[in-house]
């Protein structure tokens, strides 16, 4: 049986059992229900509640510890008033607090403020337990807002919406007022009344983190958007015109030189207007569209050490056009990651969801190609010097809570290269405790002739093949992988089965990707690959205890090529603490075999051309939060490794940790440093180190200054390098000083400053090869 045969066959079991289950999942009446009086009146956000509109509101308590405390009645008292006018949702929070000057509160940028008391509201505006909105505030009001998609079982904080709030503290606790303009939702506004999804929630962070709720929440049901309750009212409400426009005017001045002889600057200036346009054709329609975007990163991303690795690192993606509804094209493997979208000069986006049906769209150019070269053994970004139309539309049929069926297709192409794929994914929940995801996707590719050149070692591609082995061959595994003189296809199947209860879960995941599948518009790194895991694990929750949840779990997986090669084969039991000090702690067992790099990379077999390395590792992490104004945090492992560079055995130590100390309520300092090492036989290969320093002003609510430095220092032995002779030594620092004002997401100006030094064996200390001047302003007309 083929496995489109097998997919169908799994579709249409599924669609028929969607029909006939007669469960609920989603928000209901039973778990809480609020009803949200309609007022023709509006208040001023300032963190007090002196309108005599709120003498009219609708009033709730958070009477529920959910965590640690297992349903019991919170120790402290919390409640809330909601009220909606035509065009927007008021609420107010009073948190009483018996020790107040214990509440923990900063004054943060946006999304940054975790770990404070705090205040929230979580919204599923179609009650469908597909995605909610949640928004969170803490005491001096800070906001931070995030989707949670159940699909996918993420949260995403890249999100930012326009809204308003004020928190303030008194002699008894704090309280928050907030407004949320109903311009922010997706819903539909044919019904009268509305019926929405909904829990309110405080965080309440002291030796532990508590939880509290408007309801209970059980344990034993795997799905979180399931347990929402509901609110109804917003009796005629309507989105408005929901018509946003943001002009920008972005301007920089960017200064490279070769450092090796400390030569002259070549220095470029760039000043470009641009303009964003997000539009709420309907209250479930809405279009993004941008022209001249500024998609330059604001904030350095973090520090990666790409030492002693073979596959791409991955980089999240933080771009608000491609940001804004981003949930409605994710599917469970990443296929569509936008950050393959590098320089685009225009972007449009449309995405929609009407009763059980969700659509997007997306389609941008790019000054460039640029995409994944994926393999079984290695990965690496392949970069065509030609503009390529990138597009992605997404379709997602809900026919019933538990049923989950859509598609995405997404399409790369520039002159003598296209990639487009097609994929079908549902997902299935036939219990509260089971369920049921898989995906297929099918793609069909071309590359130009002579890409693979990028990749020969030595510019040499025309090496004699008798000659070609490890260490001294030209080519390598994305060599192969690009050589193409036709069009090629493949696919891949995903399929994946989840069990869980209060106390314990199982799961089970198989993955079979074909040698010639590509998904350039996505992030799948591996290819040539057949992946069958199981796992499970045990919960406990123990009473009047510093640890109130104990998991000890496990599982095992095994990896093959299309050919049936071994690849690896791995076995891990971990185990992890919550508790006291806000702490988390984890520990665990790698047991692996797994191969090395090919001793001939002129051709693909594994068997017979890879040494197969027996491994034994342990990490350790953990998280903390000693006193309120100190994290700390710690990575680490140690144990056996492939010294890939030679395709040998090797011992790897690595320890990671990492401190963030709130130095005042408004001053943040971000400290980590990796430490990494690695020992062959003979001596120690390298020795690698890598510096994240990130020191954060808020000066107020809207305005900050941030400055961040990465310093990577690596020392080798070359001596014993058998195939190549590195430097024995690389540094590289870059840094960056930035002020920003923001009046809202859109609304902000931006003032900045970064350079980079390098050093190796040639320069002798760190030398400055770049440094750039910027600015940005953008305002959001809301009409």
């Amino acid at each position: 049986m083929t496995v489109s045969n097998v997919l169908r066959g799994m579709l249409m079991a599924c669609v028929l059992s969607a029909g006939v289950t007669p469960l609920s999942f989603a928000g209901s009446s039973e778990q809480f229900h609020l009803t949200i009086p309609t007022i023709n009146q509006e208040v001023e956000i300032d963190g007090d509640f002196n309108e005599a509109v709120w003498q009219q509101a609708a009033e709730v308590t958070l009477k529920y510890e959910t965590s640690p405390g297992e349903n019991i009645a919170a120790p402290v008292t919390t409640s809330a008033k909601v009220f909606a006018s035509k065009s927007s949702l008021y609420f107010a929070f009073i948190a009483h607090d018996p020790a107040p000057e214990q509440i923990r509160v900063n004054l943060r940028d946006r999304d940054k403020s975790w770990g404070d008391d705090m205040v929230g509201i979580k919204l599923d505006t179609f009650n469908n337990a597909r995605l909610a909105y949640q928004f969170f505030i803490n005491a001096y009001g800070v906001q931070s807002d995030s989707i949670e998609n159940e699909l996918t079982g993420q949260e995403s904080d890249a999100w930012d919406g326009i809204w308003y709030s004020k928190g303030k503290l008194t002699d008894k606790g704090y309280q928050v007022e907030i407004q949320l303009p109903l311009r922010l939702f997706n819903f539909d506004d044919r019904h009268p009344l509305q019926t929405w999804g909904i829990e309110l929630i405080r965080f309440y962070p002291r030796n532990k983190t508590h939880r509290f709720s408007t309801h209970k929440i059980d344990r034993n049901v795997s799905c979180q958007l399931c347990q929402l309750g509901t609110a109804t009212g917003l009796e005629g409400a309507t989105q408005g015109k929901d018509l946003q426009i943001t002009p920008s005017l972005v301007a920089n001045q960017n200064n490279q030189r070769d450092a090796s002889n400390a030569g002259p600057w070549d220095d470029k200036t760039h000043v470009e207007a641009g303009v964003d346009l997000r539009w709420g054709i309907t209250p479930t329609t809405l279009l993004n569209a941008t022209i001249n975007p500024d998609f330059s990163q604001i904030e350095a991303d973090a520090g990666q050490l790409d030492v002693n690795n073979t596959f791409a690192l991955f980089f999240p993606e933080k771009r608000a056009f491609f940001l804004d509804n981003k949930d409605y094209f994710d599917t469970q493997l990443e296929l569509l990651h936008t950050r393959n979208i590098s320089s685009p000069d225009y972007g449009i986006k449309l995405t929609s969801k009407t009763d059980d049906h969700t659509f997007a769209m997306l389609a941008a150019n790019d000054e460039q190609s640029q995409f994944l070269v994926p393999g079984n053994l290695s990965s690496d970004i392949a970069v065509i010097d030609e503009q390529s139309h990138n597009v992605a539309t997404r379709y997602r049929f809900d026919p019933s809570k538990q049923f989950s069926i859509g598609g995405l297709v997404t399409l790369k192409q520039a002159n003598d290269y296209h990639n487009y794929l097609a994929s079908a994914d549902i997902k299935y929940q036939p219990t509260k405790q089971d369920t049921l995801t898989a995906q297929y996707a099918h793609s069909q590719t071309a590359y130009p002739e002579d890409l693979f050149t990028q990749f020969c070692n030595n510019n040499d591609c025309n090496q004699d093949l008798a000659d070609c082995q490890f260490g001294n061959c030209a080519l390598n595994e994305r060599v192969l992988r690009t050589n193409k003189e036709d069009e090629f296809d493949d696919g891949m199947l995903n399929v994946t089965y989840l069990h869980e209860r209060r106390n314990w879960y199982a799961s089970s995941q198989y993955q079979s990707i074909g040698r010639d599948f590509r998904a350039d518009l996505g992030f799948i790194d591996k290819v040539d690959v057949n992946k069958f895991v199981i796992g499970g694990g045990y919960m406990w929750y123990p009473q009047d205890n510093f640890f109130n949840r104990i998991e000890l779990g496990g599982d095992w997986d095994i990896s093959h090529s299309e050919n049936h090669e071994l690849l690896e084969q791995e076995a891990e039991m971990f185990i992890e603490f919550e508790g006291g000090l806000q702490s988390y702690m984890a520990s665990g067992i790698v047991q692996r075999k797994r191969v090395g790099r090919r001793h001939n990379p002129s051709i693909s077999d594994i068997d017979n051309n890879t040494t197969m390395f027996d491994e034994t590792l342990a990490w350790f992490y953990t998280n903390l939060t000693p006193i309120g104004s100190l994290k700390l945090e710690l990575d680490m492992y140690l144990g056996d490794d492939i010294d890939f560079a030679n395709n040998r055995s090797a011992t790897v130590n690595m320890f990671n940790p990492g401190v963030e100390w709130k130095l005042t309520e408004s001053l943040v300092l971000d400290v980590s440093h990796r430490y990494q090492t690695l020992d062959v036989d003979d001596g120690r290969l390298f020795t690698a180190n890598l510096s994240d320093v990130r020191l954060n002003w808020q000066l107020t609510l809207n305005s900050f200054i941030r400055f961040s430095t990465v310093y990577t220092h690596i020392e080798r032995d070359p001596a014993l390098y058998l195939y190549q002779k590195p430097d024995s030594l690389y540094q590289d620092l870059g840094n960056e000083l930035l002020y920003g004002y923001k009046l809202n997401p859109q609304s902000v100006f931006y003032l900045g400053y970064s350079d980079a030094f390098v050093a190796n064996d040639d320069i002798d200390s760190l030398t400055q090869d770049e440094k750039t001047y910027f600015m940005k302003v953008s305002y959001a007309w809301l009409l």
